[in-house]
């Protein structure tokens, strides 16, 4: 792997670290700042600084500037997003769609799809969902039973999609629809384009543990969905719907290990201020994770230099998927374990907490929210037969 960065990328780096000391409020780096907002003041606010930032040009990074990017490399897009991290900059209210509709747009969607997508998604002017689980169909994608009856032009949508991220807020969501019932399970698919605002449409939030409403689920009666809204082709959805978790699972986890690193950090601070960090059990622990952070940090690097040769992931994208949702998940066992019984207790640790000048709400919410890092995207099963059977050859002993 290449461990250096060219000339023009580190350029790139310090316009981005600029732009960023004179635009970003100090106050949005503070500890607790996030979890005093409601759920719709933070979306405001987050939707128009990505907007901001897009006009200025440290959106969309690696995009053709055909379609209003920056024209970058890969390495520059993944710096951007661990700069980001760095300057704890919000996180994007538009990930479904700039990260994974947005290159299966550029990649098989047609000049009018690709004119009228790209530019007001990396503006924020559209926020997109994804529409792929539903009640009996989750990491089985080939049993999706919400369906597309042609009726001249248009597809009228039945059906249910559930653990849907941000459907409350979202403007459109790209679903996978079976369009053609009498095809087998993965020919009848297709991914349509829905309007979310379309009568017919029902957005449920769906309330978490951590308290907020990230996701919901999304009832469709009669929703008329042009045929022009298709991406990849009829009945080719399932071909569409792979590609387009290829970029989900081999994106560059640059930014991710960027956050986590600092997760990890603040979680020995906790350690330290309970004295939990003298217990042996505890600094296994620690260490473990720590060993964890490094072999992705360099997994990451790894991607981004094959990439950057040219060369396609293919199914080996699951291991970047596997490696950063488990080292993630693991990261937050060990608070779990460092705080044991109060970790549920949203309020700080007698006098530590802002004393400490931590954040121990958004510390607790986020330990929350790694249980479900595992499941999305493709579970850890499901990465893990992936990995064993399409890229180290290993026979299928599934039972049929």
């Amino acid at each position: 792997m290449d461990l250096t960065y060219p000339p023009e990328v580190a350029d790139f780096r310090r316009e981005l670290r600029a732009w960023l000391a004179a635009e970003l409020p100090a106050a949005w780096a503070a500890p607790g700042f996030w979890t005093t907002l409601g759920e719709d003041e933070s979306f405001d606010l987050r939707r128009d600084w990505e907007r901001r930032r897009a006009l200025a040009g440290f959106g969309g990074i690696d995009w053709p500037t055909e379609y209003g990017g920056r024209g970058g490399s890969p390495t520059m897009a993944a710096l951007a997003d661990a700069e980001l991290a760095r300057a704890r900059a919000p996180r994007s209210v538009n990930p479904l769609g700039l990260t994974f509709l947005a290159p299966t747009v550029m990649a098989v969607g047609t000049p009018e799809q690709k004119a009228g997508i790209l530019a007001p998604m990396l503006r924020n002017d559209v926020i997109w969902c994804q529409g792929f689980s539903e009640p009996e169909s989750g990491s089985d994608l080939g049993s999706v039973r919400t369906r597309g009856e042609r009726d001249g032009d248009d597809f009228l949508v039945h059906g249910q999609k559930v653990w849907t991220t941000s459907a409350r807020h979202a403007d459109r969501m790209f679903a996978l629809v079976r369009t053609d019932p009498a095809a087998s399970r993965h020919r009848g698919l297709s991914l349509l384009l829905i309007d979310l605002r379309s009568p017919g449409v029902e957005v449920r939030p769906i309330r978490q543990l951590s308290g907020i409403s990230e996701f919901g689920e999304v009832f469709f009666t009669d929703v008329r969905v042009p045929a022009a809204d298709c991406v990849g082709g009829l009945g080719n959805g399932w071909a569409t719907a792979m590609l387009l978790l290829s970029f989900e699972r081999g994106a560059s986890a640059m930014g991710q290990y960027t956050d986590f690193r600092r997760a990890y950090d603040q979680i020995v601070e906790v350690a330290r201020a309970l004295g939990r960090d003298r217990d042996p059990s505890v600094r296994q622990s620690l260490a473990r994770r720590l060993v964890e952070l490094e072999c992705l940090r360099y997994h990451a690097l790894h991607v981004l230099t094959e990439v950057e040769r040219g060369r396609d992931l293919g199914f080996a994208s699951s291991v970047t998927k596997l490696q950063w949702s488990q080292a993630y998940q693991g990261l937050f066992d060990t608070f779990d374990e460092v705080l044991g019984a109060d970790v549920g207790l949203d309020h700080p640790l007698g006098e530590f907490g802002e004393s400490g000048g931590l954040d121990l709400t958004a510390l607790r919410r986020e330990s929350f929210w790694t249980r479900s890092v595992t499941i999305w995207g493709g579970s850890s099963q499901i990465q893990r037969s992936i990995v064993a059977e399409r890229v180290l050859g290993l026979p299928n002993t599934r039972l049929a």
